[in-house]
């Protein structure tokens, strides 16, 4: 599934190449429903108008109109590229906006989990999948007081304290692990005993993490590529994540691997503790 990085990676991509002067003539949408079904009203709603904006919370991208703002979850497979208003439509492809300039904005999809809604504008984080989320981890409010104080008296493993959305967004599995493993911390660790010290080095770890993978376009494992089509580099960074029984990076030792609610962790024994 996309995290931040991803996301954050199409929403600049998205902002580069959507003008204002660039106006809606029509949108095409399937007859598949994605998670959700798509809004009858959006072609309605867009119609006219032109995107003045694209921004980013947690793993949503919204996309602004002057009176609405389109509200698109990339789910496990889904992505959006810009392309020729003539080029033929691909298997998977869900929603199709075409500008007066003979581009089209195509929302691609196979497993249909992403989201595609809308909302007034500046009623969005009214949304029942917004209104509950936590801190951004690149704000300035996300610090180590505020962690500590979160954890407290919480019986429940770091890796999965730092994944709770309500707490902070957009730390998925890929980047628990990685700053998980900079900050030299096990993942398996009660969030309760996590110290302020501690706090502070994985705070830092994960907004690390979080910029480099930004930089270098996110990471691909499977199905993302970002608004131009491209595919992420971060991968090749990786010092725990996917590398079961390869030595370790920093110390040699070989990477180890076990399962959390349902998600693999790895980790370095001798590195974190």
């Amino acid at each position: 599934m996309p995290e931040l990085p991803e996301v954050e990676t199409v929403c600049r991509g998205l902002r580069e190449q959507l003008s204002a002067k660039s106006e809606v003539v029509s949108v095409a949408l399937s007859r598949k429903k994605l998670r959700e079904p798509m809004p009858k009203s959006l072609a309605a709603k867009l119609s006219g108008q032109a995107f003045i904006a694209v921004r980013r919370r947690a793993k949503y991208l919204l996309l602004d109109t002057e009176n609405a703002t389109v509200i698109s979850h990339l789910g496990m497979s889904g992505s959006w590229r810009m392309a020729a208003t003539d080029e033929a439509a691909q298997k998977h492809d869900h929603c199709r906006i075409n500008f007066a300039d003979g581009r089209s904005l195509i929302y691609h999809d196979p497993r249909r989990f992403g989201l595609l809604l809308l909302a007034e504008l500046g009623a969005e984080q009214k949304s029942k999948w917004l209104k509950s989320l936590g801190l951004e981890p690149l704000s300035v409010d996300f610090t180590a007081a505020y962690m500590l104080q979160k954890a407290k008296r919480k019986s429940v493993a770091i890796k999965n304290f730092i994944m709770d959305q309500k707490i902070v967004v957009g730390v998925g599995n890929i980047y628990a692990a990685e700053a998980l493993f900079h900050a030299g911390i096990r993942p398996q660790k009660l969030a309760s005993r996590v110290d302020l010290a501690s706090w502070q080095r994985l705070i830092a770890a994960i907004q690390n993490v979080l910029g480099d993978a930004i930089k270098h376009g996110g990471t691909t494992l499977r199905d993302y590529r970002n608004a131009r089509g491209e595919l992420g580099e971060f991968q090749a960074e990786l010092f725990v994540y996917g590398r079961e029984n390869e030595n370790c990076k920093t110390c040699g030792s070989p990477i180890k691997w076990l399962k959390q609610t349902g998600r693999s962790s790895y980790f370095c024994k001798v590195c974190q503790k």
